[in-house]
C-alpha cells in the first residue's frame, strides 16, 4: 500500500513536515509494510518559505525589519540564483505570531517589514518576487509595504498618514513617482480568494483573529473602500483582500498577478506525481471548515487527488459542524485528533494515534 502524506502546518503547534511525520509513526504502527511519502504543505501562510526550501537552489537572506506594531524583528526570505527569483513571506515580518495576544490591533499593524524585505529583494537584484500572503497581523491595505518601497500618502493638510488602517481614515492623496518594484515580476500568493471590501472582504472575515471588534470592521471596511475609490480600483475583485488587503496594493500599485498559495507549493514539490501513483493520500490542517474549500491547501490536495481516483484523508485539530461540505466536496472522511489539544508534543502524539487507529481498521 503507497500513501502520500501531505500536511499542513497546524498554526502554533506543528509544522507541516512535523504533522507529516507524526502521522507516518502513527501509519507504520499499523501498517509497517506500508510504502510512505511525506511531502510538506502550505498554502501562503506562516511556514511556507520553510516548507519549499528544500525544493528548491536558494539562499537565506536575512535582515532585521520594523515588525506589525513598529518593533524591530528578525526576518529573511529566499533568494534563487537561478533564476533570481525572491520567495516572500509576509508573515515572517508582518505576522500574527509576531504580535502577543494581548497587543493585537489591526488599527495600528503595517505591512511595512514586508516592504523592507521586498525593497531588500529588488536590491539585491530580483527579477521576479513571489509573495505569500497568509497569516497577516495587519488590516492597512498594504500601504505600509508600499510606503517601504517609495510611496507617499499624504492627508489633506500634506503631511504622511499614520501607520496601519486608520492612516487610511485620513488619506487624501497619493504619490508613487518614487515607488520601486514597477518593473519587475511580481506573483501574489495567497490561500484566499477574499476581496478587499464587503461582508467576505478581509476587514469582516479576518479582521476578528486580529484583533478587530464588529465596530472597528466596518470602519476599516469603509477606510478600504474610500482607499480603493482615491486610486479608482475595484474593491471586490477576488483575492485582494488576502493579508488584509495587501494582495490589493501589490496588484494595483506593482501589477502583481494573484495565484494560488497553495498551487504554487504543490507544483514545486511535485505533489501530483506522487499522488498520481500511490493508493491513499492522507492531508489536513488545524482547523478544518468551509475555509478549507476556499483555496486551502488541503483543498488544492483534494482536487489533485480527484485526477485520479484517490481516496483522501482529512486529518484536523478542530472540526466544525461544517463536516458534511467537506466530505459532499470529495473528502473520503475527516477525522479530528483523538486531543486537540496543541501543545507540539501532544499534537505530534495525537496525530499519530489517530492514524494508527484508522489504519488499523484500513
Amino acid at each position: 500500500m503507497k500513501i502520500v502524506i501531505a500536511m499542513d502546518s497546524f498554526k502554533g503547534s506543528m509544522t507541516s513536515l512535523e504533522a507529516g511525520n507524526a502521522a507516518k509513526e502513527g501509519i507504520l504502527r499499523s501498517c509497517p509494510d506500508a510504502e510512505l511519502k511525506v511531502l510538506p504543505l502550505a498554502d501562503g501562510g506562516e511556514g511556507t518559505i520553510d516548507a519549499i526550501a528544500p525544493f528548491m537552489e536558494g539562499e537565506r537572506c536575512e535582515l532585521k525589519v520594523r515588525g506589525p506594531l513598529g518593533d524591530p524583528v528578525d526576518s529573511y526570505y529566499l533568494f534563487s540564483k537561478k533564476d533570481r527569483t525572491a520567495y516572500i513571506e509576509m508573515a515572517k515580518a508582518s505576522g500574527l505570531t509576531l504580535v502577543p495576544p494581548e497587543k493585537r490591533n489591526p488599527y495600528e499593524a503595517t505591512t511595512y517589514g514586508t516592504g523592507e524585505l521586498i525593497r531588500d529583494a529588488i536590491e539585491r537584484g530580483s527579477d521576479r518576487i513571489v509573495i505569500f500572503m497568509g497569516g497577516s497581523a495587519t488590516n492597512d491595505g498594504g500601504t505600509g509595504m508600499l510606503k517601504a518601497l517609495g510611496c507617499s500618502f499624504k492627508d489633506k493638510d500634506g503631511k504622511e498618514t499614520a501607520a496601519g488602517a486608520t492612516g487610511l481614515k485620513d488619506l487624501h492623496s497619493i504619490d508613487t513617482s518614487s515607488l520601486k518594484g514597477r518593473d519587475i515580476e511580481i506573483l501574489a500568493a495567497t490561500d484566499v480568494t477574499s476581496p478587499l471590501c464587503g461582508k467576505d472582504g478581509a476587514s469582516f472575515v479576518y479582521g476578528p483573529q486580529k484583533g478587530a471588534s464588529h465596530d472597528m470592521a466596518c470602519k476599516m471596511d469603509s477606510w478600504l473602500m474610500s482607499f480603493a475609490k482615491i486610486i479608482d480600483a475595484d474593491p471586490f475583485e477576488s483575492g485582494t483582500g488576502a493579508a488584509g488587503g495587501l494582495s490589493f496594493a501589490l496588484r494595483n500599485f506593482l501589477n502583481a498577478k494573484i495565484v494560488s498559495g497553495a498551487e504554487l507549493v504543490t507544483e514545486t514539490t511535485e505533489l501530483e506525481k506522487h499522488i498520481k501513483d500511490c493508493d491513499i493520500v492522507i492531508t489536513g490542517e488545524g482547523r478544518m471548515d468551509g475555509q478549507t474549500l476556499n483555496g486551502k491547501a488541503p483543498f488544492r490536495v483534494l482536487q489533485l487527488a480527484a485526477r485520479y481516483g484517490k481516496p483522501v484523508y482529512g486529518i484536523t485539530g478542530t472540526l466544525s459542524d461544517e463536516a458534511d461540505a467537506l466530505t459532499d466536496a470529495g473528502f473520503s472522511k475527516i477525522i479530528p485528533l483523538t486531543d486537540p489539544a496543541m501543545e507540539k508534543d501532544k499534537a505530534q502524539r495525537s496525530v499519530s494515534l489517530t492514524l494508527s487507529r484508522l489504519f488499523e481498521k484500513t
